[in-house]
């Protein structure tokens, strides 16, 4: 069957990322909106980006947001940012662990590029979220292009980098077109 790879790729795609969103899900529903208590890996994002800019002599600190469910980020003494859920970097963790798995390779290479990409990719959006609230103080009217285009084209960009070695170094596919060759 022609389309037999791509039906692979396709079916375990949709599997692993289906079971990778429940799993993060049943997470998140372990804290209670109506409390605005916020998630322990938003709670750490927060902390660990504040933890960045303090390393580099920034005024920075954090506090719990008590109108709605987030972090508020404090840069020299204005409140610069809202860290929320959807900051934490855990959605593009798994879309990236996903593909990953679509086109995996040998299990234990497979396991240990999720494992050291899904941290390259933590460390990367501390340091995203880290220069947006600094830029965001000094360029306040540039948010929207700063904060929905700009920013999400650098992590993006780096998992779409990340696809591309895996697939030309590691992958199943790696492997058959370098004994074709």
């Amino acid at each position: 069957m022609v389309y037999k790879p791509f039906l692979r790729f396709l079916g375990t795609f949709l599997l692993s990322y289906f079971l990778l969103v429940c799993t993060y899900q049943k997470y998140l529903d372990n804290y209670d909106n109506k409390t605005f208590e916020v998630d322990g890996m938003t709670q750490l994002v927060a902390q660990q980006t504040k933890d960045i800019l303090l390393f580099f002599n920034y005024d920075a600190r954090i506090i719990d947001d008590t109108n709605e469910s987030g972090i508020q980020f404090i840069y020299k003494k204005r409140a610069i940012a809202r860290i929320i859920e959807g900051c934490n970097g855990v959605a593009i963790i798994i879309l990236f662990s996903s593909f990953i798995l679509s086109f995996s390779g040998k299990f234990k290479v497979t396991i240990l590029y999720i494992l050291l990409g899904g941290l390259l990719l933590h460390v990367l959006n501390l340091l995203r979220i880290a220069i947006l609230c600094v830029l965001l103080y000094y360029y306040p009217n540039e948010e929207p292009l700063l904060h929905r285009v700009l920013f999400p084209l650098f992590i993006y960009s780096s998992v779409f980098l990340l696809w591309i070695v895996w697939i030309r170094k590691f992958s199943i596919y790696a492997t058959t077109s370098s004994a074709k060759s």
